[in-house]
Order: structure tokens, then C-alpha cells, then sequence
């Protein structure tokens, strides 16, 4: 769908080549289980400061530009080079918002202190600190309000007090409607550790997870495949975000990366 909208002749060789991640059909390299990247399918950047120029140019003068900010994105396949580029790029002075983590069982406190829960970072989860400034884009974890407020909902920081924020959806429906965040309970479904966190369902989102990327339509996106992707589709799923390859950046040595593709899954 996001290709047939492109009005671009190189579109309809995308469309194919992303069949072909997507389906499996590209060989793999000698001694390296990794495929090589079709030439023309993306622009290959050296380093993660060329995929954020590349992504975010002249971010400063650019990041309250809501219309601009919801356009574009980089994906990467672990939380840990997702949290570094959203770090990276929000600038100027932060606030921190620091959670409330509880073991389930009361009687397990002793054997899971605090600054131990502290320290877990769980997929679909938001952090145990999470630093914000008003302009600051974010993806929602939770369903708060569907169909308004939805997991996955990309937002910009408007306002922020102590236990409510007030954003604004950038996409969508709703796109532009003002709500409001609160603090909430969660308890991680898949934790070997049952605990629970009182944090807002929130994660910064210039950059996001490739599995939260799913449903994400934007005109630039960027792909940091240092780490490669580990599960299935994931990297057909990346790619497609975008309709045309002039718009897709990626940041993957000699153009090598690992696709993951369960052939079972597809019959």
C-alpha cells in the first residue's frame, strides 16, 4: 500500500525487492548467514551520526515542527541502540521521571530490592527513569483510550507536570487532539520476575523499537542494523515503513545484515 501511493517509477522495483526480503528469496552470503542488501534499495550510511543527519537534518531548528517530527523515524531491533539514539537526540535541559517498582508478592521483597527492579529494562515496558522536555516525541505501550489512545500511538510532549503529561497525537484519526498521561500500574506479562511498575506507558520515539514500528507509515525512515534483526520479518518489516528507496537509510557494514525468515511461518 505504501509503495502503490508513491508515484515513482523506482517504487514498483521496491514493491519487489521487499517481496523478496520479506519472502525469504535473497541468498545468503558465504560463511555469514547474512543477506546483501539489493543495490538501489536503500542509501547505506557509515555511522549512526550520518543515520541520524540523514533521518533528523537540522533537528534544533526542526524537532517542534510536529508535521516534520511525525514524518520520519529510525527503527532498530534492540532497546538498547533504540534508548542510545534517543538520547543522542534530544536536546537541552531534561526532566526526569523516575517509577515506583513493587514486587507482586510482598514476601519476595527481600529476595528483589528496589534498585534491582530499578535496573530491569523489559521489552513493551517503559523505563525505570525516562527523561523528557517538551517537544520530546513518545510512543504509547498501553491502551488508554481506544481507539484514541491506543499501544503504539506516537504523541509530542505539550506540557508536563508531576503525574500527567499533556500531549498531542502527531498521526492518525486523531491527529492533533490534546490528551492527557497518566501514571499508571504495569506488570510485565512475559518477566520471569513478577513485579509491578507505576511509570507513564511511555517511550521517547525518535527512535523505536522495529516491533513497535508495525502500523507506522512515515515519508523518511532510518534503520540502525548494527545489532541485526533476531525474530521473524523483522527486517521486512523495517524496510516497508517507507514507500520508495530514496527515503530508507540504513546503517549496515558492506551492506551485510541477517534476515530472519521462518519458511513454515509463510506457508
Amino acid at each position: 500500500m505504501r509503495v502503490q501511493l508513491q508515484n515513482d517509477p523506482s517504487a514498483q522495483i521496491f514493491s519487489e525487492q521487499l517481496l523478496d526480503i520479506g519472502n525469504g528469496k535473497i541468498e545468503l552470503q558465504p560463511n555469514t548467514q547474512c543477506i546483501k542488501l539489493p543495490d538501489n534499495f536503500c542509501t547505506v550510511v557509515q555511522d549512526k551520526n550520518e543515520l541520524i543527519q540523514s533521518t533528523f537534518p537540522d533537528i534544533q531548528n526542526n524537532y517542534l515542527n510536529h508535521e516534520w517530527l511525525s514524518q520520519r523515524a529510525i527503527l532498530a531491533a534492540k532497546n538498547v541502540d533504540v534508548d542510545e539514539i534517543n538520547f543522542q537526540l534530544l536536546p537541552g535541559d531534561l526532566m526526569s521521571f523516575k517509577s515506583i517498582d513493587t514486587v507482586v508478592d510482598e514476601n519476595e521483597s527481600v529476595n528483589f530490592p528496589i534498585e534491582f527492579l530499578n535496573s530491569l529494562d523489559i521489552p513493551g515496558m517503559p523505563p525505570h527513569n525516562i527523561l523528557l522536555k517538551i517537544g520530546s516525541p513518545i510512543i504509547l505501550l498501553r491502551n488508554l483510550n481506544p481507539p484514541q489512545l491506543c499501544n503504539g500511538t506516537r504523541l509530542v510532549i505539550k506540557k508536563i507536570t508531576g503525574n500527567i503529561l499533556e500531549a498531542t497525537i502527531l498521526a492518525g484519526k486523531f491527529k492533533g487532539k490534546v490528551v492527557l498521561l497518566p501514571r499508571i500500574p504495569m506488570i510485565p506479562s512475559d518477566s520471569t520476575i513478577p513485579f509491578k511498575r507505576l511509570q507513564f506507558p511511555i517511550r521517547l520515539a525518535f527512535a523505536m523499537s522495529i516491533n513497535k514500528s508495525q502500523g507506522q507509515t512515515m515519508s523518511i525512515c532510518g534503520l540502525d542494523l548494527e545489532n541485526p534483526c533476531f525474530s521473524h520479518g523483522q527486517l521486512y518489516v523495517a524496510c516497508s515503513r517507507v514507500g520508495k528507496p530514496s527515503n530508507l537509510f540504513v546503517l549496515a557494514k558492506d551492506r551485510l545484515t541477517k534476515n530472519i525468515v521462518h519458511r513454515l511461518v509463510l506457508h
